[in-house]
């Protein structure tokens, strides 16, 4: 069994603290149920302090922060969702999150957010007056929760929606880890070899007063290179990847660039499902809470990465505007999965769009991690054989050179 340190509120507000020894976080969950408190976060301990946080009424608030990143806010989200549906109205909801949570940013958000609420703003319109801290998307949501009369589903449905996208994220991330590492550790090894082995070699071929063989003239030139001018590939290095940040800040080379990604063999299929699932699960969640197709799509736009997938729903808008269906127009663009297109045409026909974009979203998850699953195992081998292969080819160029030097038959 482990140690699980709480913090729950009572009906009233007043804040509870505490362990308890639990197989699982959901027995704490039980456990505090049954004694009418309302959970707010559970963290497991771990030796020596509080262990690490929990995800949705598992994560504690931050502290220490100097900005609020989109994982405090899904936080915040759950929190705030699962004290409401306990019956604690809004205003003590936003006393017990600001009670909780340590001095730093997420609480001088909470105390600007109480503030102005109590000030006769909704919820929506204190949210969007916090800059870039809530998305559009959070914000459309919020408005059609305060709407309907429904605000803690929609905060409960938020939080999923955001623990979803974050866990998608982070299985590109993690995917991407041991590449990352293969490509540094083997140009480091080239570097180590080009700069300070191969030079070793120079002074005896130099004495030798042969000419040497082609690939070991181009070796030791690159070393050479590394060695007196490492400052210079260091400054062009920098140089073109700004040069690469500018331009994809402009529209026109962030579309072309967009594009050509969409084209490339292996990776581009990774990026339509990748954008299908995001696409999916955004649509999805905003038609459950009542928001209207054109304004979602809208909303859409500005949450997929993809420019070229993005300024696509342009079309499907228009097409929507005159009476049109949503199914057809995505498959004309020629960009999005068609099977993701078909079960989205099913959900039109049967008036279960919402449901069937669920659907969709969780199998593109599914399809994203199995093409990542496999495109690194196609990957891995060809980083180690080419890792390999050019290892090899500069220490045989440094043996043909030395054996030529020596006047043996190689």
């Amino acid at each position: 069994m482990a140690a699980f340190h709480y913090k729950a509120t009572t009906s009233s507000g007043e804040i509870l603290e505490g362990e308890r020894r639990a197989d699982h976080e959901a027995n704490v969950v039980e456990w505090l149920h049954s004694q009418g408190y309302i959970p707010i976060r559970i963290e497991e301990a771990a030796a020596g302090g509080r262990g690490r946080s929990r995800q949705r009424v598992g994560k504690g608030l931050f502290g220490g922060k100097k900005t609020v990143r989109q994982n405090d806010v899904a936080v915040v989200t759950g929190e705030l969702a699962t004290l409401l549906r306990a019956g604690l109205p809004l205003d003590r909801a936003f006393s017990t999150l600001i009670e909780i949570a340590e001095e730093g940013p997420v609480r001088e958000i909470l105390t600007r957010l109480q503030e102005q609420v109590r000030g006769g703003a909704s919820l929506a319109e204190a949210m969007e007056s916090q800059g870039e801290t809530f998305s559009p998307l959070y914000i459309s949501m919020i408005r059609a929760g305060e709407a309907g009369g429904a605000l803690d589903v929609i905060l409960g449905r938020l939080a999923d929606f955001m623990e979803r996208s974050k866990a998608l994220k982070n299985a590109v991330t993690s995917a991407l880890i041991y590449p990352a590492i293969l490509v540094g550790v083997a140009g480091l090894s080239v570097i180590i070899l080009l700069a300070f082995v191969v030079p070793q070699f120079q002074q005896l071929f130099e004495d030798a007063g042969k000419a040497l063989p082609l690939a070991t003239q181009i070796v030791i030139a690159a070393g050479d290179l590394l060695q007196n001018y490492w400052w210079a590939l260091l400054l062009g290095f920098l140089a073109v990847l700004l040069l690469l940040r500018y331009q994809l800040q402009v529209p026109e080379y962030r579309y072309r660039w967009d594009g050509w990604l969409l084209r490339l063999p292996l990776a581009g299929d990774l990026i339509a499902k990748l954008e299908m699932a995001r696409l999916s699960r955004t649509l999805s969640t905003l038609l459950l809470n009542g928001v209207p197709l054109l304004s979602a799509l809208a909303i859409i736009k500005d949450t997929l990465g993809n420019r070229v997938m993005a300024e696509a729903l342009n079309e499907v808008a228009d097409e929507l505007r005159q009476g049109h269906g949503m199914a057809d127009p995505l498959l004309e663009t020629g960009l999005f999965p068609k099977m993701a297109v078909q079960m989205i045409k099913v959900g039109e026909e049967t008036g279960q769009l919402e449901d069937m974009l669920g659907q969709v979203a969780e199998t593109y998850d599914v399809e994203v991690e199995s093409t990542i699953k496999r495109l690194l195992a196609l990957l891995e081998p060809v980083l180690i054989l080419s890792l390999g292969v050019i290892i090899a080819g500069i220490i045989m160029s440094i043996l043909v050179a030395i054996l030529s030097v020596n006047e043996l038959a190689f």
